[in-house]
């Protein structure tokens, strides 16, 4: 998969899966801004992309503002001359239950997640309209925001959003040549670490170097976020300009199409519906097969 000429940005690229996004594109032949708020952190990225011998620059800043945004549009075009692709990977947590969760715990995660990529990504279609050629935009999601999960109101909504945003965008931007695509990924991370049923294998993975058990990367979904990357550049190439408005899920050795929201049941009564003649015809009707909700709990074979 040749990158070479393309330029990109990624959020949240100085650790983790962002990191693995960009070292991935980078090595694919792509110029790329490595976005963190961790000064550090990026710069160690753009040490090892570099030294590995890709071309990066970092931009330190935290997503959630237009300012942030541009900056990170700007510092592209006066490193590399352009933009081509912006992966708004940067995220946070503050799990709660939603009786125990603050004003500021809920508006840290929209601000982050949600407006740090509505923002991210406008900055960039603004410049891929104006520079010509099409684009890519590259959005991450979660299946919190596909099912809703324990103690994730603001991630879950967030990521929801994300999603929305995603299929609107893709509308909007496909005279332009832009294709929009939201990634679905479930790996080793900082934040999968506070996973019970994850947490003892990560440490293994992390401190020990054994891979991941066959049962998580195949039943589960769940793997590195080397895994991840790959569908990654593929969003940002050629190959995929025929690929919009999509949730593409991706871990350890399954790859997946997520379904949109649709009417999967629906019922008729003249003269509209009362009260009394929903609850009459819910069970035998639309409400025969209420939808499922939350995220299984990982279980091992034999658990």
């Amino acid at each position: 998969m040749d990158l070479t000429g393309k330029v990109a940005v990624v959020t949240g690229g100085g650790r983790g899966l962002g990191f693995a996004y960009a070292s991935a594109l980078a090595g694919a032949g792509a110029a790329v801004v490595v976005n963190d708020v961790d000064a550090e952190a990026a710069g160690h990225a753009v040490e090892e992309i570099t030294a590995a011998g890709g071309r990066a620059v970092a931009e330190v800043a935290p997503v959630g503002t237009g300012e942030a945004a541009q900056a990170l549009v700007d510092r592209a075009v006066d490193a590399f001359g352009r933009l081509d692709v912006m992966v708004a990977n940067a995220g946070i947590l503050r799990d709660r239950v939603l009786w125990k969760m603050t004003d500021e715990d809920f508006d840290d995660v929209v601000r982050v997640h949600l407006r740090g990529t509505f923002t991210c990504a406008r900055a960039a279609a603004i410049r891929m309209r104006e520079q010509g050629g099409g684009g890519r935009i590259i959005t991450a999601c979660s299946p919190a925001g596909q099912r809703g999960n324990f103690g994730q109101t603001n991630y879950a909504a967030a990521k929801a959003g994300i999603a929305a945003m995603t299929r609107t965008w893709a509308l909007e931007l496909a005279r332009a040549g832009v294709t929009v695509n939201a990634i679905v990924p479930i790996a080793a991370t900082g934040m999968t670490r506070t996973i019970p049923a994850f947490a003892p294998h990560i440490e293994a993975l992390e401190s020990d170097g054994e891979p991941l058990p066959d049962w998580l990367r195949k039943a589960e979904g769940f793997g590195t976020p080397e895994d991840v990357a790959g569908l990654v550049v593929f969003l940002a190439s050629d190959a995929a300009a025929g690929v919009t408005g999509q949730c593409v899920g991706v871990g350890g050795d399954k790859l997946a199409l997520w379904s949109h929201p649709q009417e999967i049941a629906t019922a008729y009564a003249d003269g509209g519906w009362s009260a009394d003649a929903i609850a009459a015809a819910w069970s035998s009707s639309v409400g025969r097969e209420p939808q499922s909700y939350g995220i299984p709990a990982p279980q091992a074979p034999g658990a």
